[in-house]
């Protein structure tokens, strides 16, 4: 999508009312530099071919029968809906190379324009195979979580799949998430208990855009953002227990995963092998002036309704901690209630989170010629090779999809910028041969400890094992910060709290 279309002008506008002026130029810039080009993968007809051969080949596996696979259920909340958008939904649905699902349609309109245009599809459909397509219409508009709901009672699918009226599938999507579900099956495991898939923006045309490439699960990068969102296919026992909820309506998708994550850990279940990623853009956003993709403002309450969404799970687990908004729209932050002494905080969510063994920040090197003074990330969160996440990003901007801000799960982190759960400061003392000692005034670990040609990637990535080891993980928090190889400063700073 073009750099200065109206809808970059648009969320411009509402950004510089939100953060001024300042913060607006400086995300601007990052906008105009960072923009890629994208061009979905279309299957070809051999590929949709191949798909259906392979459904078959499950069937005739064994003996197995429809029966042995899984049904879907989409369901569709529809008020008003365009009949070109309509269309596009239905269409994109019959067009599945999965042939197990049914597409519940809830009308809940003041008129029978979405009755009559699904008739009118149904009618071209008749002699295409597949699943089945139902008309439901309300007896009233209760919102979209309670429109939803009504066709849980209605859906006959093994899982639930949520689809707005106005976007559509890829032709693999159902494929892709019976794969996946199957390969589960096929290992003895339970089946997940959700999976998604990477999504992108269309405009109804022929312009795809914004490819959002999502991580395997992170619940804390969950805790900041619905990175999650689309495509999304849930089990429906779990679907049915928690259901949508109308408070948080315009944010009910992330509510509903909140509490499904929230559901799995509370019964003592690891969310990261329950909730499965399919790596593939199985979803097309469709984006026009009413959307909040396209148009940031026409869902404001959206914005607020995900932010009471993540105070709600928060509350759910006695954490004293605070839900607060970033400065990108639909972004937030938990943050340790003001009630505890700042001197406190990170021990008191050591004892709030005892599923967190340290906490990471990020490390910011010399700036590189040219940068005009901005210094460039070059430590923090560390992938299993060593490599850093977001490695090179200038300071003050937030990357891809904004995660550079946002807290997040990592497999290891810089242990120069480091604090370590009292509960395991020993485990770091065998694993690193350095003794734990804190920073003065400061509970991260003091790098001067540090011996001259210690190997500091590897230290960080043995220690982040032995905690994962010891079912305990690490919280990257880019709201701490260290300047240079050593400390510029005394231990990490809080950037919230630094001038310039």
């Amino acid at each position: 999508m073009s750099k200065f279309s109206v809808a970059n002008l648009k969320k411009t506008i509402y950004y510089l009312r939100r953060n001024g002026i300042r913060d607006t130029i400086l995300a601007a810039r990052e906008r105009l530099t960072s923009a890629e080009h994208y061009s979905p993968e279309m299957l070809s007809e051999e590929q949709k071919e191949a798909f259906r051969q392979e459904v078959k080949a499950w069937m005739e596996k064994s003996g197995e029968t429809a029966e042995n696979l899984p049904v879907f259920s989409i369901l569709v909340p529809a008020y008003r809906t365009d009949p070109v958008f309509l269309r596009e939904l239905i269409r994109s649905v019959r067009e599945q190379v999965y042939p197990f699902w049914e597409l519940l349609i809830l009308d809940a309109s003041d008129n029978r324009q979405v009755e009559e245009t699904v008739k009118e599809v149904e009618k071209e459909a008749e002699s295409s195979q597949g699943g089945e397509v139902h008309y439901i219409r309300l007896e009233k508009n209760g919102g979209i979580s309670e429109n939803t709901n009504a066709g849980i009672t209605k859906a006959k699918g093994d899982y639930i799949a949520l689809l707005d009226h106005d976007d559509v599938l890829t032709p693999d999507a159902l494929y892709e998430m019976a794969r996946v579900i199957r390969q589960r099956k096929d290992t003895g495991s339970e089946p997940p208990a959700f999976v998604y898939s990477d999504e992108d923006k269309w405009d109804g045309r022929d312009r795809y855009y914004e490819l959002h490439r999502k991580e395997d699960f992170n619940l804390d990068l969950l805790l900041s953002n619905n990175y999650i969102c689309h495509f999304l296919v849930m089990r429906r026992g779990l679907f049915e227990k928690l259901k949508l909820r109308k408070e948080f309506d315009g944010a009910q998708d992330y509510d509903l995963v909140l509490r499904a994550a929230g559901e799995l850990i509370e019964t003592g279940k690891k969310p990261e092998r329950d909730i499965l990623h399919v790596a593939k853009v199985l979803y097309h956003w469709r984006c026009h002036s009413g959307s909040t993709a396209e148009n940031p403002e026409s869902k404001r309450y959206a914005y607020e309704a995900g932010r009471r969404a993540l105070q709600d799970f928060a509350d759910a687990r006695g954490w004293k901690m605070k839900a607060k908004a970033l400065k990108h729209v639909g972004f937030y932050r938990l943050e340790v209630s003001d009630e505890i002494a700042p001197e406190q905080r990170l021990a008191s969510l050591f004892e709030m989170r005892p599923d967190l063994g340290a906490i990471g920040g990020a490390i910011y090197g010399k700036a590189l010629k040219g940068d005009i003074g901005k210094k460039r990330l070059t430590g923090g969160r560390m992938a299993q090779d060593g490599s850093v996440y977001y490695e090179g990003l200038k300071e003050g901007f937030s990357g891809y999809m904004h995660r550079a801000v946002l807290t997040q799960d990592a497999e290891a982190a810089d242990l120069r910028c480091l604090a370590v759960s009292p509960a395991y400061r020993e485990l770091f003392r065998e694993i690193t041969g350095l003794a734990y000692e804190p920073e003065e005034n400061s509970v991260f670990f003091d790098v001067k400890k540090l011996p001259e040609g210690a190997d500091i990637k590897k230290l960080s990535l043995d220690f982040g094992r032995a905690l994962r080891e010891n079912g305990v993980g690490i919280l990257w928090d880019p709201d701490y910060v260290r300047y240079g190889n050593q400390a510029v400063k005394s231990g990490c700073t809080d950037h919230r709290n630094k001038e310039g």
